[in-house]
């Protein structure tokens, strides 16, 4: 696995990178953002541990811009940075963040989510299953989701988190989900964090898949228990 640590201060850096090497991840380190957008072209990295404050473009700018990026390969995206405020967490989980990690850390804490990360698209290995409903068809072995408009498959550009979670919905149609089910199923039990990270990505599943993400017509709020998605079975 491959891994690209975007941190101006050196030490910090370097404390990463030995944690993350013994436990057997290749990483590479930059220390500002115009620079991370360059080697994350070249290197295409499986997951990238971004700082909120690095010089150039910040890390809220990298990570929104590798999200607008079309590609076969899309990173997981822990952000780890000095400013732990509600609203700064979440903005970086709006802007495209899978994770997000306040200094000072525990390097320990910091393999552990980056493990946790990681083990998504692991659990995803060995299945070949396309689940198609009226309006939407995913195929897990390719990892593409569509939309289904007369007869016709139009690519829908999704980030990985939701893909895995139009493919969590669409593997049950109708049931209701709420937080912590939706977590313990794209992020598993090593989940760290906030669990509105979930209502953030639902709506930026919603701006990509409905006709109206105000008024949604296929994933639904159920109001004081969670989600469901609804759309007739092919």
């Amino acid at each position: 696995m491959e891994i690209l640590i975007v941190e101006d201060e050196a030490e910090i850096a370097q404390l990463i990178q030995l944690y993350l090497e013994k436990e057997g991840f290749s990483c590479r380190t930059c220390r500002d953002g115009t620079t991370a957008l360059q080697v994350f072209q070249e290197q295409k990295p499986d997951l990238i541990i971004l700082d909120l404050m690095i010089p150039g473009l910040d890390g809220l700018e990298v990570c929104a811009r590798i999200r607008q990026k079309p590609g076969t390969k899309d990173p997981y995206i822990l952000m780890l940075t000095a400013r732990g405020e509600e609203l700064d967490r979440i903005i970086g989980l709006s802007t495209g963040a899978d994770d997000y990690m306040v200094k000072p850390f525990s390097p320990k804490e910091l393999v552990a989510r980056v493990r946790a990360l990681l083990r998504r698209s692991l659990r995803q290995g060995g299945q070949s299953q396309i689940y198609r409903t009226q309006h939407f068809q995913v195929d897990l072995d390719q990892r593409a989701a569509h939309r289904l408009t007369e007869d016709q498959l139009d690519p829908l550009d999704l980030t990985t988190l939701e893909f895995d979670l139009l493919s969590t919905f669409m593997s049950y149609p109708g049931r209701v989900w709420n937080r912590t089910q939706l977590i313990d199923k794209l992020w598993g039990s090593n989940f760290f964090g906030d669990e509105r990270v979930v209502d953030t990505h639902i709506a930026r599943l919603r701006k990509k898949i409905e006709p109206d993400p105000a008024n949604p017509t296929f994933v639904k709020t159920v109001i004081g228990v969670g989600y469901k998605f609804e759309d007739t079975a092919a």
